[in-house]
């Protein structure tokens, strides 16, 4: 089943070019948190293989972010070899660990990636990302499927530099998801999964998650002995090679086999300003000091020498 998130906070099961609304079968489960959310929670106590209600045009509808609010985004940092190559890394995620993007940097499809500044270099990286179904603490690999809900596109837009991974990746905007997400019933097997990612029109990655050097039940449960995966929380699996630098006025494309659908942005520098850092590239060097004058504005001081990264 393909559930969308839709007009902030309404509840739809995809069909072909239509969303059937169900928001009406989750609105007595309470509230607190998003309808989608409530919906995972809850799901064995619902049926929606049966459901009536309005039919809409998806062409009509804004669809959301599938999940808006997650508690956790869990993202698995060089976990394709070809990809660990191209960035001429040493280490991948099994002695990386994980990092956390913040959940305020989902975006929804067709929405705009806001590039924060225009002397720093910002990448496309296009990924698989599931969503867990059910509390998940300290469970084993072979376990660990059963706890997931769905599968759904994720972009993982990148800083590039030597700040942490958390820093360059959790901007505003920078967490697209979607366009949609399809239930792991439905999906199957997170393996031999084919993914590819245009920007502008231009074919930059391509790959199969049978390439993954962990895959998503491994994933899973490493960061399930870390920290307690809730319903809703969202784990990504890392990118292929191909990425690039974005320029304002891009688009992004993101299809992955089984999620039935195309997840697109644009990007857009409009507003950017100066990193107030030494470098473009690499740029390696911590934030600028911020000091505040007499009247409430702040100012930054100067960076200091380029940090190792």
């Amino acid at each position: 089943m393909r559930l969308a998130t839709f007009d902030e906070d309404r509840i739809g099961v995809v069909q072909d070019d239509h969303v059937l609304d169900v928001t009406s079968l989750v609105e007595p489960l309470g509230t607190g948190t998003s309808a989608m959310r409530r919906l995972i929670t809850n799901w064995g106590e619902l049926d929606l293989s049966s459901a009536t209600g309005p039919r809409r045009p998806l062409a009509e509808v804004r669809l959301e972010a599938p999940v808006p609010d997650p508690t956790k985004v869990i993202a698995a940092p060089v976990n394709y070899r070809d990809h660990q190559s191209e960035m001429s890394q040493a280490s991948h995620v099994s002695s990386l660990g994980f990092f956390l993007k913040a959940p305020s940097s989902l975006l929804r499809p067709q929405g705009t990636v806001q590039l924060p500044y225009t002397d720093r270099r910002f990448d496309q990286e296009g990924e698989l990302a599931c969503v867990i179904g059910r509390q998940a603490r300290a469970v084993s690999p072979e376990d660990a499927l059963s706890y997931v809900f769905g599968y759904t596109g994720l972009l993982d837009i990148t800083m590039r530099g030597g700040e942490d991974r958390s820093t360059r990746k959790s901007f505003e905007t920078f967490t697209p998801m979607g366009p949609w997400l399809v239930t792991a019933d439905e999906f199957g097997p997170p393996v031999d999964v084919d993914l590819r990612c245009w920007v502008t029109g231009n074919l930059r990655q391509r790959a199969n998650t049978a390439d993954l050097i962990w895959d998503v039940a491994r994933l899973v449960s490493y960061a399930s002995w870390v920290t307690t995966l809730e319903p809703g929380d969202i784990l990504t699996t890392g990118t292929p090679a191909g990425v690039g630098p974005l320029q304002d006025g891009d688009t992004i494309e993101l299809d992955l086999a089984r999620i039935g659908g195309v997840l697109r942005v644009t990007v857009s520098a409009g507003g950017a300003g100066t990193s107030h850092t030494l470098g473009r590239d690499t740029g390696p060097v911590p934030p600028p000091a911020l000091t505040w004058g007499a009247a409430g504005s702040a100012s930054a001081e100067p960076a200091g020498e380029p940090t190792p990264s």
